[in-house]
């Protein structure tokens, strides 16, 4: 139940021989991003949990869920990013159907990062899924 952009870091992870490629593709995504407004960095946003700094400012707009985010760290930004395109234009109804797990686990991800990012990634997931269940 991947979403398309989803699906497109799939294919390029598959492009990509060696963790330490994938881990610059992961923090080349996190510096893409648009970085949250300092508005937005506040308590109601932050997320427990993680060892960086991280804000997710969710958003649903007509049934369908998207968030934006950022991090004081770069590859914290980065996966960000992949969470991104994972949930980004999900009908919010659906959010907690997605196996973010095993739709990471299909990058390697689980396997490369510490218990820390590990932890932090989580939490994430965990946030959105309960905004999302909050707003359905």
């Amino acid at each position: 139940m991947a979403t398309q952009s989803f699906e497109a870091i799939v294919e390029d992870f598959e492009f990509l021989e060696d963790w330490e490629d994938r881990y610059r593709y992961v923090i080349d995504q996190g510096k893409a991003l648009e970085p949250l407004p300092e508005a937005l960095r506040v308590p109601a946003t932050k997320v427990d949990g993680c060892a960086s700094q991280v804000w997710l400012h969710p958003v649903i707009e007509n049934g369908k869920f998207r968030f934006e985010g950022d991090s004081d760290a770069m590859i914290v930004r980065g996966l960000i990013a992949v969470l991104r395109a994972l949930y980004n234009g999900v009908p919010v109804a659906q959010v907690g159907q997605v196996d973010a797990p095993g739709e990471l686990a299909r990058l390697g991800l689980n396997d490369h990062l510490s218990a820390q990012r590990s932890n932090g990634l989580r939490a994430m997931i965990e946030r959105i899924r309960l905004v999302a269940a909050q707003a359905g």
